[in-house]
């Protein structure tokens, strides 16, 4: 075992362990936790679906804690303003106005993970800036250049109210590596213990219980570089991924059928490079988590949904039944494109 291996196989103990103990924090949520874990070890953006008061921000304050880093928010408003995000101006005790640094800058390179809740009530001016952030991960303010190497955003959309709300641009949905559901616990016992444990109505409570920075956020770079490097790919299955790709935007020509629409006009753009390749990022370390070190067909099936489905562009006519109509159509594509 040379010195690469090494590392992952400790890195994948951690990992596994990180997702046993934020599970203790958000129960019955395994794909969930799952998902974030290969996002976070791929480097990559997240979307958050989900109802209100489902455990998203636990969820993300727990992983913070036991990663280590800094743990920002921001409530998405229509009166926000890209400025609100970077500094915030108030009158000291003095009596003096004053300019402190706002949720994207008060922690400096410390910071881990910046949740932007219900990004859709915000202006698109306030998404541009995050998007760019996000691209850059950096910020110029306050005369000198802000650095985040360590950042990764969530970003949650209220999918219940629309009054006042911006959908984010197609552009916009495709610097997030995945687009994850949290939604409230299927079984009986974990809705109990949500109602009747007490040990789940303090959340700062709850957090704290968990052991802090057990995995060192400001390694996690170097090491999600090592799993790109050491999870391999053979030649039938980039060839199977380069059939997944055209199915997105030409679905019939795999004899994938819609019950919901006609499936010859239905698509506008198919998946971007960029996507693909995230996709392909998030499988490695599919792989990598399940102890191989090599992607399989499984792999790629495991994250295609998450990764490829908030990137495909409907004609207009058929947007507003975007969800019914992508569902069937991810799911024709995973059954109709042969795998190796």
């Amino acid at each position: 075992m040379d010195s690469n291996d090494g590392l992952l196989a400790d890195w994948r103990s951690r990992a596994l362990e990180l997702e046993s103990l934020a599970a203790r924090a958000v129960i019955g949520q395994a794909r969930a936790l799952r998902l974030i874990t290969i996002a976070t070890f791929a480097r990559g953006h997240v979307l958050l679906q989900g109802d209100v008061g489902v455990g998203k921000t636990t969820l993300l304050r727990s992983v913070a804690h036991l990663i280590g880093g800094a743990f920002g928010r921001v409530e998405g408003t229509i009166d926000l303003m890209p400025n609100d995000l970077v500094y915030h101006t108030h009158l000291s005790a003095e009596g003096r106005p004053q300019i402190d640094p706002g949720p994207l800058t008060q922690h400096g390179d410390d910071l881990a993970i910046f949740f932007f809740n219900e990004i859709n009530r915000a202006r698109p001016q306030v998404h541009a800036l995050l998007l760019r952030v996000m691209a850059e991960r950096s910020l110029h303010a306050f005369n000198r250049e802000y650095h985040f190497p360590h950042l990764q955003v969530f970003a949650d959309r209220n999918r219940v109210e629309r009054e006042e709300t911006f959908e984010i641009s197609s552009a916009a949905r495709d610097r997030f590596m995945m687009e994850i559901t949290v939604d409230a616990p299927a079984s009986d016992d974990d809705r109990r213990a949500l109602m009747f444990d007490t040990r789940f109505h303090d959340t700062d409570a709850l957090v704290a219980s968990l052991p802090a920075a057990m995995l060192p956020y400001r390694e996690l770079a170097t090491v999600a570089a090592a799993i790109q490097h050491g999870v391999q790919s053979s030649d039938a299955l980039r060839d199977y991924a380069l059939h997944l790709w055209r199915a997105t935007s030409e679905p019939g020509h795999f004899g994938v059928v819609l019950q919901s629409a006609d499936v010859r006009s239905v698509m506008l753009a198919g998946a971007s490079p960029r996507g693909m390749s995230l996709m392909l990022r998030a499988a490695r370390v599919a792989a990598w988590l399940d102890g191989r070190s090599y992607a399989t067909p499984e792999d790629l099936r495991a994250v295609f949904f998450e990764t490829i489905a908030h990137r495909l562009c409907l004609q207009p006519v058929y947007e507003l039944r975007r969800g019914e109509i992508v569902g069937e159509l991810m799911g024709g594509i995973v059954g109709k494109v042969a795998a190796p």
